[in-house]
């Protein structure tokens, strides 16, 4: 270790914890003890007392000049001022005759009677002002002289004044003395006003570049600064942490995985996402102070959104969790150990608030929503902590932290509006809202398929109301299922009238060709839906259930049709290419296919009707194994079923069969 003189260039040193520096708070109070002054004790007794001798010498000469005072049988002889003196001097106390002689009493019966009133005025006032403020012992003969100079500038006479020295020196004794016991308790009083001298955490003990004093060293021994072994624990506790949080990420993540929709796409999402969050709280962190907490001003919200619009709610919330704590350890003014709690909250709230506020998206308005909602909750939380504090904020304070929290939720709006497009074309992940676009039935290929296929139009807005009702009671993604039902069958309209549904009353053209001709023109249909959705470049989610919504089935009308005529016919031959339904939303779709085709073929279906071909389509299914690549569990097909018999219950109630004009006319 460097001795405590050497002075020598590092880092800026920041403390970890808070502690009282105990050699400076005790050298200030010794300063402060020193620096106490002596206490003295007035006695008023001994200024009483020298007054009154003062008095007494003058008025026994005002009664001796003035003829009150009673003389006995020599009283004649008082005439001259000698004698005057003499029966002064007998009259008066001993102590005065100790120190005044008989000059300075001869000088007081020769002068006016004004001149003496006036001395006497002189002294006994000055006499009270000095042993009011007290007169020490070593301050007796400054006192004298102050005394004498005070009459000497009086308009007494200058040869009168010099005589009253000897009775001016004779008033003055000391009056102040030392006590012990006030000087004590000043002492005292001084030491505890003097506050611990504290190092407290986050506060720089050297800059970078600033030379170490011995001051400055024993600080940074104090705090451990210069303790290897001690600096290594804050390290542990951030490995800790990160630990902590990857275990619970990973086991997030394998949850996640089980779902279908969660591909590596979306993995990348989230890495970009959480690193782009990192380092803009780290950012945001050098410029952030505890006067100035510029950490209100994250768009944290930002990064909640876009995961919620990319991945899923679970996912999002899990992570805005973890990026509190994160933000908690970032925000700390470079403290190793301290979390910065108030930072932690606000960076959770408001990723909480952008989630919860945007429960549906419908569109891009949904985010502006979310946004403006998030910054009230944003303001609320930072009123939260103003609140709880024991400082006191000015309205201007308010407004301006409260500024902090609603531009923050401001950014994080705009960047989720410009970074979304990014994700969704650069990575290729399909979110709502883009789902939600290609829904609209003023898209160039739903308007093509309404004019060219209505049939089939019809068709896949039926399959789209039973897919999406049935991926909503099993958990899958319904507004993916319904949108891939409008695109599912794009392909009929390169060939309408060979699909019963656009023949409308015309002859079908199948009567009139070999059947393994028409099993080829409707088994192509998924393919050439596939194509054309690549032309338009549709998202790959769409494009995959429209190859895969027939799976590897039996074309049986035809099969059965081309065993008529032939004895060796190949199922191959008269099976849809596939492959088999791989997710969820797939295999919902390629059953309420089949489903809708075979309920619409009844003329009037009832309950019981709809019912058995639904469960035998399921059965059927079942059986071909075309559910084998899904992750359906037959407690969701059951719930599929029950689901997709409601709805159709609905479409096809029964309807009250109104009378014809010519009954109508009848029964008038």
């Amino acid at each position: 270790m460097r001795s405590r003189n050497s002075r020598q260039r590092i880092r800026p040193s920041v403390p970890p914890i808070t502690i009282e520096n105990v050699k400076e708070t005790e050298r200030r109070i010794r300063n402060v003890v020193q620096s106490v002054e002596d206490h003295f004790e007035i006695s008023e007794e001994v200024a009483e007392e020298q007054i009154t001798y003062i008095t007494e010498v003058f008025e026994a000469i005002e009664q001796i000049e003035t003829g009150k005072i009673e003389l006995d049988s020599n009283a004649e002889k008082l005439v001259s001022i000698t004698d005057k003196t003499k029966y002064l001097e007998e009259i008066v106390h001993d102590d005065i005759l100790m120190e005044v002689n008989s000059d300075t009493f001869k000088s007081l019966f020769q002068v006016k009677r004004d001149e003496r009133v006036l001395a006497k005025e002189l002294i006994t006032t000055a006499l009270y002002a000095s042993y009011n403020s007290g007169v020490k012992v070593e301050e007796v003969d400054q006192t004298i002289k102050s005394l004498q100079q005070k009459l000497a500038y009086s308009t007494l006479d200058y040869s009168f004044v010099q005589s009253l020295h000897p009775l001016i020196a004779f008033s003055v004794k000391p009056n102040a003395f030392f006590s012990a016991d006030q000087t004590n308790e000043a002492q005292q009083r001084a030491r505890n006003s003097v506050e611990p001298v504290m190092i407290r955490a986050g506060e720089v003990i050297v800059e970078e570049g600033q030379l170490i004093t011995n001051e400055i060293y024993e600080e940074m021994e104090l705090t451990g600064l210069l303790n290897e072994e001690r600096n290594f624990y804050p390290i542990v506790g951030l490995l800790i942490l990160v630990c902590l949080i990857g275990l619970f990420l990973f086991i997030e993540l394998q949850f996640q995985a089980k779902k279908s929709d969660f591909h590596f796409r979306k993995l990348i999402a989230i890495t970009v996402l959480s690193v782009l969050m990192v380092v803009l709280m780290k950012v945001v962190s050098f410029y952030s102070t505890t006067v100035n907490p510029l950490y209100l001003v994250t768009p944290v919200a930002a990064v909640s959104m876009l995961l919620k619009i990319l991945v899923n709610e679970r996912f999002t919330i899990v992570l805005s969790i973890f990026y509190g704590v994160i933000g908690s350890v970032i925000f700390n003014a470079n403290i190793p150990g301290l979390l910065n709690m108030e930072a932690g909250i606000f960076i959770i709230f408001s990723q909480l608030a952008s989630i919860f506020f945007m429960a549906t998206v419908k569109d891009k308005g949904s985010i502006i929503k979310s946004g403006l909602a998030t910054s009230g909750i944003n303001i609320a939380t930072i009123c939260l902590f103003l609140f709880l504090s024991f400082e006191k904020y000015t309205l201007f304070d308010y407004l301006m932290y409260g500024g902090y929290g609603f531009l923050s939720a401001i950014i994080a709006t705009v960047l989720t509006l410009g970074m979304l497009p990014l994700f969704e074309t650069g990575l290729g992940i399909l979110s709502d809202i883009k789902l939600l676009a290609l829904s609209s039935p003023n898209r160039p290929l739903l308007r093509k398929l309404l004019i060219e296929a209505p049939g089939t139009y019809h068709h896949s807005i039926m399959v789209a109301n039973l897919s999406e009702a049935s991926c909503e009671a099993i958990g899958a993604n319904g507004l993916l299922a319904r949108v891939a039902a409008y695109y599912h069958d794009l392909g009929k309209t390169i060939r309408p009238h060979y699909f019963i549904e656009n023949q409308m009353g015309m002859k079908n053209p199948h009567d009139f060709i070999d059947p393994y001709q028409s099993a080829e023109i409707i088994l192509q249909h998924p393919t050439d839906s596939a194509i054309l959705l690549r032309k338009e470049k549709l998202p790959n989610e769409i494009i995959d259930i429209s190859l895969q919504h027939h799976g590897t089935t039996l074309l049986k009308y035809f099969y059965f049709k081309a065993k008529e005529h032939k004895d060796n016919v190949k199922e191959e031959d008269f099976r849809y290419i596939g492959p088999k339904p791989r997710t969820k939303e797939a295999a919902v779709v390629s059953l309420c296919d089949s489903i809708e085709a075979a309920i619409r073929s009844l003329t009037n279906p009832n309950q019981q009707e709809i019912e058995k071909i639904v469960s035998s389509i399921f059965e059927d299914r079942l059986l071909d194994g075309q559910l084998n690549d899904s992750t359906l569990t037959f407690k969701e097909l059951e719930q599929m079923r029950l689901v997709i018999c409601e709805t159709l219950k609905g479409i096809y109630h029964t309807r009250i069969q109104y009378p014809k004009d010519n009954n109508m006319k009848e029964a008038k």
